[in-house]
Parts: C-alpha cells; structure tokens; sequence
C-alpha cells in the first residue's frame, strides 16, 4: 500500500499491479458501475434531440458502450497509460446538441431529420478530432498547458455542467416532479450520507439511485398506475421483445456529412474536452501515487482522445474522452491498476452487443434522466469550483476574470436561445451590421450560432484571453501549485519501453 504526493490517498493496487484475473473482473466492472449512469446519460439526451425512433435507440447506447471499451482499452495501452476511463463526453454535447437543432430544423430532402442530423455530428466530430490528433501527437498539449491555468480551467468545467441546466428531461412542463425528486434524492442519500456506512453506497449512488427509481416506476407501470402516455411509464415489454445482439459496425448510419460551420462548432467542444482531460490526468496521478503527469504523457494522452474520437465519428456517437467518475473511484477504493480498467473495457465492450441491455436502458424515464442529470451535472459544476484551491482567491484580476468568464458562459447562450436559429441570427448580422452581406452570409451565422451555443466555448475563449493578457505572477494564476510535482519526460518515456518489452512488474495477491 502506498500514498501519493500529497499523502491524502492511499492505493491498494499501483497502476502497474495485476491483481488475480476473478478479482479484476470484478474491480473492472466497478469501475464502469461508477461511470455507466453518464455514458448512458449522453445517448439518450442525444437521441432526444435528434428525435431518433425508440427501436433504434438500444443499438444507439449499445455503440457508445463498445467505442467507450475500445477507446479505453486504447488508452490505457498505447495512450497516456492511466488507468482512466473513456466515456461519452458532457464537454462535446453543448455543441453537438447545437448542431443538431441546426439541421432538425432545416432537414435536407430525402432523408429523416434525426439521420440527418446524425451523420452531420459524426463529420463535425471526425473532422475536428482531427485538431486534436495534431495537438497532441505534434507536442503542442505540453506547450499551451503554460497557458492553460486553472483560471482558464474552472470556468470551462463548472459551464460544462452549468450549460445543461434546462435540459428538456428537467424543464418540460409534462414531468413527473415526484419520480424526478425520488432519483435525486436516493442519489444524495447514498453518496452523501450512507456512504461512510457501506463501500457500496460509496461506489455505487448514482447506479443505486437509478435502480431504486426505475423499479418503483416499473412497479407502478404494471400496476396501471403510470398509463402508457404519462411520463414515468417503463414499457417492460418491449425488453423481451429486443434483438438479443446488435450489429454494431463502422459507418452503421450512412456516410458522414461535412459542414465547415459544424466542424468549427464542434471545435469548441474538443478544446473544452482537452481542458478537462489535461485537470483529469492530474487528478488521477495524484490519487495513482504518482508525480503529475509529464508533457511527454499529456501529449500522448490527448492524441489518443483525438484518435478515439475519429473512431468514435466513423461509429456513430458523440465523441470520447477521460471521465471524472471513475478517478472518484481510485480514491475510494485505491485500486489504481490500469490492467483492471482494462479488463473492465473488455466487459463494456461485450455488454455493447447484447441487445436486451440496450433495450433495458431505453426503458429508463425520461424523469428518472432527469433526476440523473441534475445530480451529475452539478458533481461536474463542483469538480470545476474544486480547482479553484490551486488559485489565490485574494487577487482581483482572478475574481474578475473566473466572474466575467462565467456570466458569459451563460449570457451568450441564453441570448442566442432567444434569437431561435442560426437563420434568425444571420437575418439580425444582415440587418444591423454595415457588413451585412459577409456577416450575413450562411457560413458565418452558423459558425457564430454554434460557437455562441456553447456555454464552455465562450467561457473559455473569454478565460483564455483575459489570464494571458492581464498581468499576473505564475503563482497567482495557479500554475506553480501544478507544476510542484510533475514527473520528467523521461519517467514517461523509460515506463513506456518497459511496456513494449513486456517488462510490467505484477502482483497477483
């Protein structure tokens, strides 16, 4: 058993250990329990949106499944090479959902609004996870991260949370408020308060919360309680009825759409999704035990999420990169070891191809969802405030710039929701800029819809700008804190050869 560096962890299997092969496919199924509510979270609220049939949504969430499997075991072997979980992620669906209400509402002829829209966000994500290839693999991740101090990062995270807040699965006028309370509530209790009773109220809250809502909902269904119609309804019939295996293969949807403006939307979501991931390689070496990471490390980390997110497009799903939860779950449990998460990648990418699973979790209410997605969503705002320990909260240009980067992430949105559609904003550029003409022009209005849509992006963007233009010392900002304990490149690339020759220390008690 060992700490890390700042001695308030401890780990019970190193990121090298391999614990037995029956006691690792247990830990590695724990490890997805604690992320499975999210990655199911992401389908359904885009499969929502784009209106897709019921049918078709159980193969839909059985895809997210095996890209998540496949990009984690990628990860974990030729990437940065923690033990962290690959997932759907929440940064890329502010945009995504951007896209997609572009294109419902102007569908192209002789093809349904919801593939429509789909293969658009399949092109946007391929395309611009190609950036992400390249900032990564050409070293560029190890340079801006420089530039990318926690001031930058908290107001990209708590928007990320925060731009979800009046999801149609919270804010429908036809919702049932007590299936809704139910979910949130058996979630606080079992993470917040029976937690330090039992290691399954610690790992397991949201999976508990979930299970605990949808029986009583099920229960009720049956009972003729919940009519067919009323929103809490579990269709149980329609479980027994689904394909036992989807087919789930590359370019199952059609061929991808390329539109600039999307791509440059989506753009937005990547660099958000960077952001994160660089504050979730630093969470989980401090609780691994190890040294921060490396630019070396970084570098390869997040060119891995590029390449996984191409994959991920070619598949038909909503992009890939690290999650949180599952960091959460090191530091319960200090079970650090990445040949477990990677036995449980194997698990999830089973699990994807049966079709009774997918179907099971289309059944889920849309007020359970919601339940779900204010307690999930609000957990992200408070990672985001969480790395405000690293800044000193006494410095004006700090308060100011967190302040002002926040107020923009939700004012900008919330104004463009009230303009309605790219079409209406290119209209409004027409009519009030001497410019009309160009600034009018598709391209640019739709360009300007998506990147305005999303929360995170204009945070950021407004974060960026004002830390590395307003003088401040490094320690101010909060990047000496980070850069205290950081492991050489040459740490990363030593581990790394061992790997190739198969030179892995194991335990197997």
């Amino acid at each position: 058993m060992g700490g890390n560096d700042d001695g308030d962890s401890f780990v019970r299997y190193g990121i090298d250990d391999r614990p037995p092969l029956g006691k690792s496919l247990l830990l590695g199924a724990q490890h997805y329990l604690t992320m499975v509510g999210a990655n199911i979270a992401v389908p359904l609220l885009l499969a929502g949106a784009m209106g897709m049939p019921e049918e078709v949504i159980p193969r839909f969430v059985g895809t997210f499944f095996v890209v998540s499997g496949i990009a984690t075991l990628a990860q974990t072997t030729f990437g940065n090479r923690y033990p962290i979980v690959q997932g759907a992620p929440f940064s890329m669906l502010a945009p995504a959902l951007a896209v997609i209400g572009v294109v419902t509402a102007n569908p192209p002829e002789g093809i349904v609004a919801w593939r429509a829209a789909l293969l658009q966000l399949q092109g946007a994500i391929i395309v611009s996870a190609l950036a992400e290839v390249a900032i990564g693999y050409l070293g560029l991740v190890g340079r801006l991260r420089k530039h990318l101090s926690p001031v930058v990062i908290v107001p990209v995270i708590v928007l990320i949370g925060l731009s979800l807040f009046n999801a149609p699965e919270i804010t429908t006028t036809d919702q049932n408020w007590w299936l809704v309370g139910l979910t949130l509530v058996t979630i606080v209790l079992f993470s917040q308060y029976f937690g330090e009773k039992s290691k399954v109220f610690q790992l397991f809250p949201v999976l508990l919360g979930i299970v605990v809502a949808w029986i009583l909902a099920a229960a009720l269904s049956v009972l003729g309680v919940f009519g067919a119609d009323a929103p809490g309804y579990v269709d149980l019939a329609s479980v027994a009825a689904a394909d036992p295996v989807h087919l789930i293969y590359p370019l199952q949807w059609g061929v991808p759409s390329v539109t600039p403006a999307f791509v440059i939307g989506m753009l937005a979501g990547i660099a958000a999704s960077i952001v994160e991931s660089i504050g979730d390689y630093h969470a989980v070496a401090r609780l691994s035990g190890m040294g921060a990471p490396s630019s070396e490390r970084m570098n390869h980390g997040i060119g891995m999420e590029g390449l996984m997110n191409v994959f991920s497009g070619v598949m038909g799903t909503g992009g890939s990169t690290s999650y949180s939860e599952n960091i959460g779950a090191i530091g319960l449990t200090g079970v650090a070891s990445r040949y477990v998460v990677q036995i449980g990648a194997a698990l999830m990418i089973l699990v994807g191809f049966v079709g009774y699973f997918g179907q099971l979790v289309a059944t889920i209410p849309n007020p359970i969802i919601g339940g779900l997605y204010i307690a999930m969503f609000a957990q992200i705002v408070g990672v985001g405030l969480s790395n405000l320990k690293y800044v000193d909260l006494d410095s004006s240009r700090n308060i100011f710039i967190i302040g002002i980067a926040l107020f923009s992430g939700l004012a900008v949105p919330e104004y463009l929701r009230s303009v309605g559609s790219a079409t209406a904003l290119q209209q409004g550029l027409a009519d009030s800029f001497l410019l009309g003409p160009l600034l009018g022009a598709d391209v640019v209005a739709n360009t300007l819809y998506v990147i305005g849509s999303t929360g995170m992006a204009v945070g950021g963007l407004v974060a960026f700008f004002l830390d590395n233009s307003i003088a401040g010392t490094a320690a101010e900002r909060g990047l000496t804190a980070w850069e205290e304990a950081t492991e050489a490149d040459a740490e990363f690339t030593s581990a790394y050869d061992r790997f190739v020759s198969d030179e892995e220390p194991t335990r197997t008690d």
